[in-house]
């Protein structure tokens, strides 16, 4: 239905990323690329796009299909020397911070956008309270369905799986406390975005 070459949760929220590219993108970055597929649809909207993923394979795979404005680079987005500060004027992380500890990611991820310049976070939580499951439920119909119009639900090969230790309520206040001003919310399919934009000024 979509023209990508498999669908999952992380690719059904892509839109939502693409969405909040800001008109006349110039250098965006997808950190935690995996294959390139987001990071190939960045290109569209942006001048230059960078995707960055720590696993050798995952960037072999993405730099099979490289198209002329993007590079990929393999790298930890944690290592400060990795990549410039505040070079990105959009940057991207879809299900990426669940990965390691969320205050250091969300830090890494702040320090690399540039002043005047967005990030948008898609990530997982865990299940906690009554409520959280009672969502949670309602998103299984939707996701099978889905599924079965896409032709199943998959990803590339080799792609590392992590479990998110924190739950929905922990997330969201952590993400306001980190970003001031962002905006959050809980999707229907397990994945909350984040929409931050920095100040001119370089702050929150």
């Amino acid at each position: 239905m979509t023209g990508d070459p498999y669908w999952n949760h992380n690719v059904h929220y892509h839109r939502a990323v693409l969405a909040a590219v800001l008109d006349g993108c110039g250098v965006a970055l997808d950190v935690g690329c995996g294959d390139g597929l987001l990071a190939r649809k960045l290109a569209a909207r942006a001048e230059q796009v960078t995707g960055v993923d720590r696993s050798p394979e995952m960037i072999r795979q993405a730099r099979a299909q490289q198209p002329g404005n993007v590079s990929f680079v393999q790298a930890d987005y944690l290592d400060g020397a990795a990549l410039p500060a505040g070079a990105y004027a959009f940057v991207s992380a879809v299900a990426v911070v669940h990965h390691t500890r969320f205050e250091d990611a969300i830090g890494a991820l702040t320090r690399l956008v540039a002043p005047g310049g967005r990030l948008v976070v898609v990530g997982l939580a865990r299940n906690h309270t009554l409520r959280d499951w009672l969502i949670s439920g309602c998103g299984l119909p939707v996701s099978r369905l889905l599924a079965r119009l896409h032709g199943g639900k998959r990803g590339p090969a080799d792609m590392p799986m992590e479990k998110s230790t924190m739950h929905w309520a922990e997330v969201r206040e952590a993400a306001h406390r980190l970003l001031p001003g962002c905006r959050y919310r809980r999707r229907l399919l397990w994945r909350y975005v984040v929409v931050w934009d920095k100040t001119q000024q370089g702050g929150p």
